[in-house]
């Protein structure tokens, strides 16, 4: 909080308001308007938006304000602040118009209530703190031009604003002038919580927490929490297991994946050409016997079974052929009678 004595006191706020109308011509800029008032969703409920410093050079006067107060005809007010202080007058004057006023008056900081805002903020019937805010209180301070005898006139003068500030916290926390000018002094921040514990505000506004224990519907739970949805990229779920088809048997599989065509020329290249007898060159003396070619075993009859066409043409590579070497060398392996009469 703070103020400019050009001069004496009493002549101090006419001053500052002239000076401001002027500085604002020469500028050629219009005021800043630091607080706006409007409806708010509640048709019995006005809303007081304090969103900047309290008066000052470029912002409107507290006469400006209170006379957009007298068209508030809501039974309810709330007043939501976001000041860092300004002009001590401006805002003793605002505080008061609220007090005055017969609507239920509810201040809400919404960021900071520093310096005179926090007084203003002491007008509510009831102070509402949100989440992660804070309240600030200190001395007056201001600017002085003049001798030495201007200047104690200046420091008195801050006192007396001061210990009027301090009788606005008492007031409506409790406690003494003397107690609360030691924490102006030492520029005391409080948090919600703090604020609370003080008695400079009724309520610590919750955030909404995060998180429960109990499991919430799928309504309610957060997209993030929930699966992740691969229907967008063609995934339906898992393939459910595939029967094997009754009766299929090798070919027909293979024909499927081949093509007849290719079946037809892969069965021409496996089928073996007609077998012929090895001839086993011998000397003209050495009578030779032929090995006998060992029977192929008979295959059993499956009349109840189907064919399978395709076992029956790869058979033979499965079956014991004759070993050509052994016919070759056979002469050599024959009984002694054999060999004797040779050798005669």
């Amino acid at each position: 909080m703070n103020i400019q004595l050009p001069g004496k006191a009493a002549t101090f706020q006419a001053s500052q308001r002239a000076q401001a109308e002027r500085e604002r011509a020469r500028l050629g800029v219009e005021a800043r308007s630091w607080y706006r008032i409007s409806n708010a969703a509640d048709p019995d409920e006005a809303e007081l938006l304090l969103y900047d410093e309290i008066g000052g050079w470029f912002g409107s006067t507290a006469d400006e304000l209170i006379a957009d107060l007298r068209g508030i005809t809501a039974p309810r007010m709330r007043v939501r602040v976001n000041s860092p202080g300004g002009s001590v007058f401006e805002g003793i004057a605002i505080a008061n118009a609220l007090r005055s006023h017969p609507a239920n008056v509810t201040v809400q900081v919404d960021g900071i209530a520093a310096s005179i805002a926090s007084v203003i903020a002491m007008a509510g019937d009831r102070i509402e703190m949100a989440p992660n805010t804070m309240m600030m209180i200190h001395d007056a301070s201001g600017v002085c031009m003049g001798n030495a005898a201007d200047m104690e006139e200046m420091a008195e003068l801050l006192d007396l604003i001061s210990d009027n500030i301090a009788d606005a916290y008492a007031q409506r926390a409790g406690g003494t002038r003397d107690e609360w000018r030691a924490r102006m002094r030492a520029e005391t921040w409080y948090l919600p919580e703090d604020a609370v514990a003080a008695g400079l505000a009724d309520e610590a506004v919750q955030a909404p927490k995060s998180g429960t224990t109990a499991e919430p519907d799928e309504a309610d739970e957060p997209d993030m929490a929930r699966a992740f949805d691969l229907a967008a990229y063609g995934y339906t779920g898992p393939r459910a297991a595939e029967q094997p088809k009754a009766d299929a048997g090798l070919t027909e599989d293979i024909r499927s994946l081949i093509g007849e065509e290719i079946a037809a020329q892969l069965r021409a290249a496996v089928t073996p050409p007609a077998e012929e007898q090895p001839t086993v060159p011998v000397a003209e003396t050495t009578p030779v016997e032929p090995a006998p070619t060992p029977a192929e075993p008979a295959p059993e009859a499956t009349a109840t079974e189907p064919v399978d066409e395709w076992a029956a043409m790869v058979a033979h590579l499965t079956q014991d052929e004759p070993d050509t070497w052994s016919v070759l060398v056979s002469n050599l392996t024959t009984t002694a009678s054999s060999s004797a009469a040779t050798e005669a």
